[in-house]
């Protein structure tokens, strides 16, 4: 059931932070709600909540600028049954997003036939869970190294990238123009492409087949791939510094 008005959240949370021993009060010099554990009236002691129908980037906002108030600060946003908005669905990215941002985040789900129901997904100061990804840093890094140049435009999508794969797979194919049929060694040899081998025997693009034992050819495709991405060819050459000779036939 999806609520009309940010405001629909205001009595559910009150109620939450009132069970928890909060004396509550709405709308105090702009901020939504704060609360004040009962017993106490330290600024320290002061929460703040700000609410709104779907977390986006001025709830966000909102809650980094509560934080010059108090260290204690929540964000509220309704969690809609429906599914519908699948970027305001994702929970468990956005709850760590305020973790690493010291903030808190709770959702309300609301039903037709009873009480809403508030989630906290984590609290003020909570320590982030996420950990760098080593392995898939080293991974990164490794691609990047591996490329010969820029080759693809970042931002873009719905293109086929220049990998550093793909790049091996290219050189296998120039050298196989150069040389003619050829043994993985040769192939590695020619083009520095230490797995030259795997990458003739997986023949992920279809450019390459065995002739014979041991021994490999270009295939048309791998023709028409060497034309389409000559520019690709011809700045690893320069860089490299390679000869080129008479294509074979």
């Amino acid at each position: 059931m999806a609520i009309k008005h940010e405001s629909e959240l205001y009595e559910p949370i009150k109620q939450y932070y009132e069970q928890r021993g909060y004396t509550v009060k709405g709308e105090v010099l702009r901020c939504d709600l704060v609360a004040i554990r009962e017993g106490t009236d330290s600024e320290e002691d002061m929460l703040i909540v700000e609410m709104k129908k779907t977390f986006n980037l001025a709830l966000l906002l909102q809650g980094v600028e509560r934080l010059r108030l108090s260290c204690q600060v929540v964000l509220a946003v309704e969690r809609n049954r429906s599914k519908r908005g699948a970027h305001n669905q994702r929970f468990g990215e956005l709850a760590e997003l305020c973790r690493m941002l010291g903030l808190g985040l709770m959702t309300v789900t609301f039903y037709k036939t009873k009480q809403p129901q508030i989630e906290m997904l984590c609290e003020p100061g909570d320590t982030p869970r996420r950990t760098m990804r080593r392995a898939r840093a080293s991974r990164t890094l490794r691609e990047f190294k591996e490329r010969s140049g820029d080759y693809n435009t970042g931002g873009v999508t719905g293109r086929k990238l220049m990998t550093a794969y793909k790049e091996k797979a290219l050189r296998c194919a120039w050298a196989l123009q150069q040389l003619g049929p050829s043994a993985p060694r040769a192939i590695a040899a020619h083009t520095d492409v230490s797995q030259a081998g795997a990458v003739l025997r997986n023949n992920y693009y279809g450019w390459f087949e065995r002739s014979a034992r041991g021994v490999y050819q270009l295939r048309s495709p791998g023709e028409q791939a060497l034309a389409e991405h000559a520019a690709v060819i011809a700045a690893w050459l320069e860089a490299s510094g390679r000869a080129v000779l008479p294509p074979s036939h």
